[in-house]
């Protein structure tokens, strides 16, 4: 049986084109998606088992040790 990660979340060293790319190919729902500061994509898959196959696909592009992402700027106009 294998192992199924508990978070939707990875950063991989890959460009935000070529992770849309794959996830639509393989029909793989994004639900959240940024370019890293330190390089690579941040995405978040919109399911555990759509994150789960997409790590596997992308398995050998996944960026296990620490990133730089960009600060969070939240709209002030609601």
């Amino acid at each position: 049986m294998q192992d199924i990660k508990i978070t939707r979340a990875m950063n991989v060293s890959l460009s935000e084109q070529q992770v849309r790319q794959l996830c639509q190919n393989n029909s793989l729902r994004i639900s959240a998606i940024e370019q890293l500061v330190s390089g690579g994509t941040h995405v978040v898959l919109l399911t555990i088992q759509e994150a789960d196959d997409a790590r596997h696909l992308m398995r050998t592009a996944i960026i296990t040790g620490k990133v730089k992402r960009s600060p969070f700027m939240h709209s002030r106009h609601r």
